[in-house]
């Protein structure tokens, strides 16, 4: 029985966060994206912050006009981003919590507390033709939420785990991958597709990529970062290699 596919999506922030650090236009986030593209990426994602500090309004318009993948536009679930959503109707909205003091999200949204809020934000994207994602943890109140909630997919925030493989914390780094496991499982289970993503490098996805479940893994800080010192393109050539190579594993 032949294997089902996985699909890479590449987050470009960190190209528009090297732009922003000496301001103008390069490097210029939509040319990374056409670059994956022509690596192998399966499609972009992008998260419009409401500081702008790495994508910008116009990057998502350039986006939406020029790339022939679907773009996953990561948002916080405020009015301002809702609206711009609404307007640009990308192929998938991807919700997610948003601190102005953190480095990058960290954790994932709090489904059950939030879902006064979160539920006319999805109905309102969905309405309009969206695929809503919840960035989450991988525990089955929050994975059971989002499916009550209406939401089509969740993205299971892999952070956790992938600190402690990098920190060879063998016992925590077991525990999380179980408890990823079971998450995409309770996902499956509730009819929701089941995605991933946050600080996976080539070995992390590799060894996730391993259980079926996951349909889709978003990368990029470590994509990023690999280009400095094989380009852009080869460093994505790589990561969809090593998920293939997770997906065959039996």
């Amino acid at each position: 029985m032949p294997y089902p596919p996985i699909r890479l999506g590449v987050n470009i922030d960190h190209v528009a966060t090297v732009r922003n650090a000496r301001g103008g236009a390069l490097p210029d986030p939509v040319r990374a994206a056409h670059l994956a593209i022509e690596a192998g990426a399966d499609g972009i994602t992008a998260h419009l912050r409401e500081d702008r500090r790495h994508i910008r309004d116009a990057d998502i318009e350039r986006l939406m006009a020029e790339i022939d993948r679907p773009l996953n536009f990561e948002m916080a679930v405020t009015g301002e981003m809702l609206a711009i959503a609404l307007k640009a109707r990308p192929h998938a909205c991807c919700l997610v919590p948003e601190k102005r003091e953190e480095r990058t999200t960290e954790g994932g949204l709090d489904v059950v507390a939030g879902k006064a809020q979160l539920r006319p934000a999805i109905a309102r994207l969905k309405d309009a033709g969206m695929r809503v994602s919840l960035f989450i943890e991988a525990d089955r109140a929050p994975i059971e939420t989002a499916a009550e909630l209406g939401a089509d997919i969740v993205e299971l925030h892999t952070g956790t785990w992938c600190e402690a493989v990098a920190h060879h914390d063998h016992e925590a780094a077991e525990r999380e991958l179980q408890r990823l496991l079971t998450g995409a499982e309770i996902g499956a289970a509730a009819g929701l597709e089941m995605h991933a993503g946050h600080g996976l490098d080539y070995r992390t996805a590799e060894k996730l990529a391993h259980c079926h479940t996951f349909v889709e893994f978003n990368i990029g800080h470590y994509l990023v970062g690999e280009a400095i010192f094989i380009g852009l393109g080869e460093s994505v050539r790589q990561m969809k290699a090593a998920m293939i190579r997770g997906r065959k594993f039996r």
